[in-house]
């Protein structure tokens, strides 16, 4: 549904001022949806039209009850493509409208200009369309059941991917040295001093029994694949024994993860940029006198962070604002960091007024691990309170466990880091010369989930055909856990 002109003219409005803010952006395209319509898209990621699979219609359940049940509310919905996307909500007030339009625009801006979605397909709407009507070719031809079934294995596997996989050049795998004809007719046969007896030592069904025999032995110590595969699902596509139709599946499943990717990467700076613009356009160009308080309360609800929660957008827009002020002072640099006068660093203020460079700068390189990693500080983990907690077993209770600013700052890297999931990746597609897939867990100080890891496991081992393990590391002991027949077995290594 096109916008009414009230609305449009509030656009045009908005988006002037964020073209006077320097926002570089692809063109919005704007609809207006009710509620039942919205929770449909977000059941989708955002895109009116994808393949069919009951896990959709479960995610349509759940935030339909938590609209009507006051638990949740979505204000907007906006997709990475070129034009970009909108959704509105036609039971927001015109202050909501206003501020959820400025926050698209830096939502747009940021997906054009932001290194980590560079390499993002910008017709993803087209590309969903035509992977919805592949896969119901494909149920009308195999099944329903059948499809759907082998989507679950995918879908379960979706994140076994290699994130830095787009910025990384193709390597060609190194290519073995070619062999003289001299070093090839040597093989398989045994050394002869005296030429007339050559043929009576190495007959010729000796000889070719001796080159089979050496090939095989090489190809078992043949390592396969050459190096650790972090791209779990390029391999199954590669090597699994599937079908052609089940090839496809995976390569959706692929492409629709790899895109997705870039947005997991970037919560808290994506939803922190957004944030800032709608605040900064609002409050600075769009608010009339009567609509502050409605859009104060609107802001705060947003802004809002439980105990124990990180909330991207609070985090995000507060980092950003936090490097404008220090840019615009000049709070950084060895001078500034050198300087142990408390009082001193408090008042500190150089008036280079670089704050909105920078901030333009860090919004196209960075991604949430180096946001936090570069400009978290300790002073910004004191103001906003910022702590680790753990669970309590004796108590039951989560409780706070430390302030100190490198524990939080670790703890919130782990959490980001590979976007939180586990580092898995296939060194032996041949384990034990037994066919069967070896993959290891970097443990690096976080345990799997024992839960997680089985499912993964059973997936795995339904598309391989073959028994599935992995090496990991449990309290300290180094384990090897294998799915066979959908049993799980584990030992100690």
């Amino acid at each position: 549904m096109a916008l009414p002109p009230e609305l449009s003219a509030i656009r045009d409005e908005i988006r002037q001022y964020a073209v006077d803010y320097g926002l570089d952006f692809f063109e919005v395209i704007y609809e207006m949806v009710d509620s039942e319509q919205i929770n449909a898209l977000a059941a989708l990621g955002g895109f009116p039209v994808r393949y069919p699979h009951w896990r959709f219609g479960m995610d349509y359940d759940q935030l339909s009850k938590g609209y009507t049940w006051g638990l949740q509310k979505i204000y907007e919905m906006v997709i990475n493509t070129d034009p970009c996307y909108a959704y509105l909500m036609k039971s927001n007030g015109f202050v909501d409208q206003k501020t959820v339009m400025a926050h698209v625009y830096g939502h747009s801006d940021f997906f054009k200009n932001n290194y980590w979605f560079s390499k993002t397909d910008r017709k993803m709407l087209d590309s969903m369309a035509n992977y919805a009507v592949k896969v119901r070719r494909m149920m009308d031809r195999f099944g329903q059941e059948r499809v759907e079934s082998f989507i679950d294995c995918c879908l379960s596997l979706e994140n076994l991917i290699d994130p830095q996989l787009p910025f990384r050049e193709s390597k060609k795998e190194p290519e073995q040295e070619e062999k003289s004809l001299e070093d090839l007719e040597r093989e398989g046969k045994l050394h002869v001093e005296r030429d007339y007896m050559r043929e009576y030592i190495n007959p010729k069904e000796f000889v070719e029994s001796q080159r089979k025999k050496i090939a095989d032995e090489k190809e078992k110590e043949k390592k396969f694949p050459a190096t650790p595969q972090v791209d779990v699902l390029q391999f199954l596509m590669e090597y699994a024994p599937i079908e052609g139709w089940q090839y496809e599946v995976l390569s959706i499943i692929r492409n629709e993860s790899y895109y997705f990717v870039p947005q997991r990467q970037t919560k808290i700076m994506n939803e922190g940029w957004a944030s800032y613009w709608h605040s900064t356009i609002m409050t600075q160009k769009a608010l009339k006198d009567s609509e502050i308080i409605d859009f104060a309360n609107q802001h705060a609800g947003t802004m809002a962070m439980a105990p124990g929660q990180v909330n991207p957008y609070k985090v995000g827009i507060e980092l950003f604002r936090d490097i404008e002020d220090r840019w615009n002072k000049g709070k950084f640099g060895k001078e500034y960091d050198d300087c142990d006068n408390i009082i001193q660093k408090e008042k500190w203020d150089k008036k280079l007024g670089k704050g909105r460079e920078k901030i333009f700068e860090v919004r196209s390189v960075c991604n949430d691990v180096t946001f936090i990693d570069q400009y978290l500080t300790p002073e910004f983990v004191d103001r906003f309170k910022l702590y680790t907690y753990e669970y309590n077993r004796r108590t039951h209770q989560y409780e706070i466990v430390d302030r100190d600013f490198k524990r939080v700052k670790e703890k919130m890297l782990i959490g980001l880091t590979n976007m939180g999931q586990p580092f898995v990746e296939i060194i032996n597609g041949n384990f034990e010369n037994k066919s069967e897939l070896l993959l290891t867990h970097k443990h690096q100080g976080v345990d799997l989930d024992q839960r997680w890891a089985n499912e993964t496991l059973r997936c795995l081992e339904q598309i391989w055909q073959r028994p599935v393990n992995i090496e990991t590391e449990v309290e300290g002991q180094k384990k090897l856990f294998t799915c066979q027949k959908g049993q799980f077995n584990e030992k100690s290594t």
